[in-house]
């Protein structure tokens, strides 16, 4: 049906010897000799002549055209033409607007009539008027210089010819100011938008690096310093959605967390929802992180190399005609050759608590230990045009991370030894069509894969055992997007979304032998249908959509409303409403914290509708955005309830850590951010607050915080950017996350058993954290260009806790107190040569 809808829309034909409606005449006559017809409809209302003989020239049809109607035809350059009634030509006032700097026709400008009256331009630049009085009028854009015309009697067939000249002071338009940094900026619709290759610093960063720089967003935290482990207003990692151009992400983080699996050398776009996103998007019960590296405009040829203390990377795009090109980048880890400083702190970090550092801290004899940690990650696209209206895009990704442990110790003679493997990776692909088959009408389709594995290989000496996990992920899917422009303010999109999802996990053990391998698949159908009005005159932005879900294998119908409104209540100040509804069939869970030797131990699985229901998600906010005089201000107030949450997905560590239950958690806070910019010099403190509680009804303590919960949150950044030369400092103040102690009063020391407290019913210490980055940028007369990046992380050293649990020690049989702590004082240098 989609594909007969859109080819009825290319296909025109004529009888001759018939009456045809001279509308379609005309449009005829545009697609042959790519012309544009400026007219008003009540020109041509109910016209019908015999068509002109395809084989004419355009001359020759317009002179046709004219003697058989009573109107006036101008040609202007075999590009536009304009159509007037013979009796009223003179009483027309006609002209163009275009951009002095690029000469191409600005839609939707204004003109301002002495009677009041306002006209806009058309897609082609194009406006008229009937002749008055005074005939003085205004013609003005957003991002153009106003100017002023007088029209005295003009022949219609000679229009103004106007071009406006961009304005070179800051756009009116508020959301295109830039937040946090350069390059950042928030969107009509709620999104926050990242474009990499116009980003500025952030205090600790000196990468564009995709998922560190969201956690500088307001509501955007993540507990233990990992970008495997973000959480936006109270939700889980698995419960954000990450796509790379268009492929979902089982796996975000290299070395275990710390580093992105993005290269921040390679996106052009970074979108990030944290409610109110597109009815496209679907699978995640919290935000949604897309990343695009597709360029918006031709780019030239380029290449660039970079190394920092963890990683080396090239870059690459060629051009391979003026229609096709291929880009290509790589990244790998540089510890299999040295360990840096910055490594060392990684290391420190990732392995602490784990059975690695278990094995170690037990055996104090002829202890040996044996290394080996790395990481690459790898990327390819090529983009071939067809034609004028045709377009091809291939994406691949491979993302891996390979660890091997060997450790050994000899304890009265007896050899202990145990050689561990874990491996985790990700692939992707996707291939794109997308079609314009006019200028209203756009279609793509894309088809993709994603698979992920993570798997773990424990030998021991100690009775010849062998343990092995294995966690794998198979995501299919195909997409079709239709998008209409119904005029210049009104935009519909509708699309078809499949998708098929296949988990499997894998548990063996050889002495004594336990096998166990359970696989679920499911596959889900969505049609799409959004709306959106966007006034820019009035400063009205109106998008409305639904997602309607249909689950195969539990007949299972889930409808999802999105909706995004904001409203210019002054050129200074804007309000915004934000809602959606959205559902969720994977969730990662924790078995036991042991699992995957304690370094990656989340595993996903599959909604079951049971034990293991669908998550659900509603969430609302309101938020009021001010700017003016380089200041900004930005407030947002918010409401969040997720459903079907199992306690094995939460990562408890107290005395539900083996309960299994389900329930929800309802979340309601505020964020707010103040910025002002002087110069060079940009400052900005955010803070926000957040009260999450869980609701566990089966359980006999049924509402209590979540351990996601950062009740207080500030951030502080000032920021000097002059020339090439850019520096940022900057701290993060969070009150403590939520911890479980132990009922020291009900506990026998001469025989303990673990007792608790309530669940949750302290907090850790407060993390408090000062960053510091900086850069510089030069270019050589050739046109080579260098950069050199300096960041040093928690630059006073400062202790940090970031968890605290509680387990009894067999050595002594006593109650153990466990505590993890984030990275100590950690530099990192980089340089960037680019051509």
């Amino acid at each position: 049906m989609f594909f007969t809808f859109f080819l009825v829309l290319n296909l025109f034909a004529q009888d001759k010897g018939k009456l045809v409606p001279f509308k379609k005449i005309i449009i005829d006559i545009e697609r042959q000799h790519q012309v544009t017809f400026n007219y008003t409809e009540d020109l041509i209302a109910n016209l019908q002549i015999n068509p002109p003989k395809k084989s004419l020239s355009l001359d020759q049809k317009l002179q046709y055209l004219a003697r058989n109607t009573n109107l006036s035809f101008e040609n202007i350059g075999n590009k536009f033409i304009n159509i007037y009634k013979k009796d009223v030509e003179s009483k027309v006032i006609c002209g163009y607007v275009f951009s002095s700097s690029d000469k191409k026709p600005i839609e939707n400008a204004n003109i301002s009539l002495a009677n009041k009256n306002q006209v806009s331009t058309n897609s082609s630049g194009y406006f008229e008027f009937e002749e008055q009085d005074k005939n003085s009028f205004l013609v003005s854009h957003i991002g153009f210089v106003t100017k002023r015309f007088i029209g005295d009697n003009p022949d219609p067939k000679n229009c103004f010819q106007i071009l406006l000249d961009p304005e070179i002071t800051q756009l009116e338009e508020i959301k295109t100011t830039a937040i946090l940094a350069s390059g950042i900026s928030k969107n009509n619709d709620g999104s926050f938008e990242i474009k990499p290759k116009k980003f500025g610093i952030l205090p600790g960063l000196i990468e564009p690096d995709a998922l560190q720089t969201m956690q500088q967003i307001p509501g955007v935290n993540s507990l233990d310093e990992s970008v495997s482990s973000i959480n936006v207003r109270g939700g889980t990692h698995d419960q954000n959605l990450f796509l790379w151009n268009g492929i979902r992400m089982f796996q975000t983080g290299h070395f275990f967390g710390l580093i992105s699996v993005f290269n921040p050398n390679l996106a052009h776009t970074i979108s990030i929802y944290k409610n109110g996103s597109s009815a496209f998007y679907g699978e995640s019960v919290s935000s949604v992180v897309s990343i695009s590296s597709t360029p918006e405009t031709t780019e030239k040829n380029s290449f660039s190399a970079g190394i920092n203390m963890i990683n080396a990377d090239v870059y690459g795009k060629y051009n391979l005609s003026k229609k096709s090109y291929i880009e290509i980048s790589a990244r790998k880890s540089i510890t299999d050759f040295v360990e840096t400083p910055t490594y060392k702190e990684y290391f420190n970090k990732v392995f602490q608590n784990t059975t690695i550092t278990d094995f170690s801290e037990k055996q104090n004899v002829d202890y040996r230990s044996d290394k080996k940690f790395g990481f690459y990650d790898a990327t390819l696209k090529y983009a071939q045009k067809i034609g004028s209206k045709d377009q091809l895009i291939l994406d691949l990704i491979t993302i891996k991370d390979n660890l091997e442990v060997f450790q050994s110790a000899t304890v009265y003679d007896m050899n202990k030894s145990e050689n561990n493997v874990l491996r985790q990776q990700n692939y992707g692909g996707n291939l794109s069509w997308i079609r314009n088959w006019n200028n209203f009408n756009t279609t793509k389709i894309n088809v993709y894969n994603s698979s992920y594995e993570l798997l773990a290989n424990q030998k021991t000496t100690m009775g010849d055992q062998i343990v092995i996990q294995e966690n794998t992920v198979n995501n299919n899917g195909l997409n079709l997007e239709n998008n209409h422009i119904i005029n210049s303010k009104i935009t519909l999109n509708d699309g078809y979304q499949f998708n098929e999802l296949g988990i499997s996990n894998l548990e063996e053990v050889t002495n004594p032998d336990f096998y166990r391998k359970v696989k679920d698949v499911l596959r889900t159908h969505a049609l799409i249908l959004e709306g959106k009005y966007n006034d820019t005159l009035s400063r009205t932005y109106f998008k409305v959509g639904t997602r309607i879900n249909y689950i195969e294998k539990f007949k299972k119908f889930i409808v999802e409303p999105r909706v995004q409104f904001s409203y210019g209540i002054s050129k200074s100040m804007n309000l915004e409403f934000l809602g959606e509804m959205k559902s969720q069939n994977s969730q990662q869970i924790i078995d036991l914290q042991k699992d995957y030797f304690g370094i990656e131990k989340r595993r996903w699985i599959i909604s079951n509708n049971n034990t293991i229901p669908i998550q659900r998600s509603k969430q609302l906010s309101i938020n009021l955005f001010y700017k003016k005089n380089d200041w900004l201000l930005d407030i947002e107030n918010f409401y969040k309830k997720v459903t079907g949450i199992t306690t094995s997905s939460q990562g408890f560590q107290n005395q539900l850590e083996f309960v299994r239950t389900t329930g929800d958690y309802e979340i309601w806070g505020a964020e707010m951010l103040v910025q002002k910019r002087m110069n060079h010099f940009l400052t900005w403190l955010s803070y926000t607050y957040n009260h999450n509680n869980y609701h566990f009804p089966d359980y006999e303590i049924p509402v209590f915080p979540n351990n996601f919960e950062l009740m207080h949150s500030v951030s502080w950044a000032g920021i000097y950017e002059k020339n090439n030369f850019k520096i940022a400092l900057g701290t993060k103040w969070t009150s403590g996350r939520p911890k479980t102690s132990p009922d020291i009063s009900q506990i026998d020391l001469t025989n303990p058993v673990l007792i608790y407290n309530r669940p949750n019913n302290t907090n850790l210490h407060i993390f408090s954290q000062v960053n510091v980055s900086s850069t510089y940028k030069w270019e050589t007369d050739n046109g080579i260009q260098y950069k050199l990046g300096i960041s040093i992380l928690n630059i006073l050293n400062r202790k940090n806790e970031i968890s605290e649990y509680y387990r009894m020690t067999t050595l002594t049989n006593s109650i153990e107190e466990v505590e993890t702590f984030a990275l100590q004082r950690t530099p990192n240098v980089s340089f960037r040569v680019s051509l």
